[in-house]
């Protein structure tokens, strides 16, 4: 029997002011969320995903502390502990982004997993860490530590990497190499300098792993920073590289793909990328 997955996406605009306290955002952008996690669930999708840092808008063009405040602890703060009642009602895998407060005054750019009974599998933390004009994420984020977990879900076996971290193929090679047969990036990304490369890196780490991919982008413009429009285009990437399910530019979406798992075995046999590589002479690849 095909391993047939269901798998789904929610690319998202932020709902309030950015004056709005930081509670307020995390109320509006998750009351938000709710119809279409529900949507999801009724439609019998299995994963589930959101956007990068979902509960609020992407502060990284500013340097302002009062953002620190929307940070949570994870799996014991408010977002994860709700996400998991959801996750058990309609027994659907739930990968969510948000901002971790591992302590006071060390916080992490994080999504937690949580399995379809509603348990809570772990956590994976942003690697890379961008530093650009409109991008001070080194103001609220320290790079990860976690390494590049996979874990093993219900339906399948699910790695996770983060907006910018898209750009590195060696987190994504580790993702491969640990067993994962779907990768979620979370991302909050503006049209300009890297949107041709959205639709070109992910694929194509879909290609050199053998795995799917699902990409995901928040929509709209967010006063007072401006620094661009977030142009949605979340998608589907299967094991050939090909972009099997795509959402809008500028709608909020809840995007659907039935994905078969068994091209993995078929792709990777085809193409023994795992077979063929030469870790022993990859030694540049870890000198800083």
């Amino acid at each position: 029997m095909a391993r047939i997955l269901k798998a789904a996406v929610i690319q998202m605009a932020n709902k309030l002011d950015t004056e709005a306290s930081v509670a307020e955002h995390r109320e509006a952008m998750i009351e938000a969320h709710i119809p279409w996690i529900e949507q999801a669930g009724e439609a019998g999708v299995q994963m589930l995903c959101f956007q990068e840092i979902f509960t609020g808008p992407y502060f990284c063009p500013s340097q302002d502390e009062k953002w620190y405040e929307a940070a949570e602890a994870i799996p014991d703060g408010p977002t994860t502990q709700r996400m998991m009642e959801y996750a058990k009602r309609y027994s659907m895998v739930i990968i969510v982004p948000i901002y971790e407060e591992h302590m006071t005054g060390v916080y992490y750019n994080t999504a937690a997993v949580i399995d379809a009974d509603g348990s809570y599998l772990g956590k994976y933390r942003k690697t890379h860490i961008p530093q650009v004009a409109g991008f001070w994420e080194k103001y609220f984020f320290r790079p990860g530590n976690l390494g590049f977990p996979v874990f093993d879900t219900k339906y399948g076996k699910v790695g996770v990497y983060i907006c910018y971290d898209r750009h590195f193929p060696e987190g994504a090679r580790c993702l491969g190499l640990n067993g994962a047969e779907i990768v979620f990036n979370p991302s909050a990304t503006v049209a300009g300098l890297s949107q041709y490369l959205w639709e070109l890196e992910q694929p194509a780490h879909a290609v050199a792993n053998g795995y799917f991919i699902a990409a995901i982008n928040r929509v709209g413009e967010e006063a007072p920073w401006n620094i661009g429009r977030f142009y949605g285009s979340s998608y589907f990437a299967d094991p050939r590289g090909q972009i099997v399910a795509q959402a809008s530019e500028t709608d909020d979406e809840l995007l659907i793909a039935e994905l078969d798992l068994d091209m993995i075995r078929e792709v990777r046999n085809t193409w023994q990328f795992f077979r063929d590589r030469r870790p022993e002479t990859y030694g540049a690849i870890t000198e800083p």
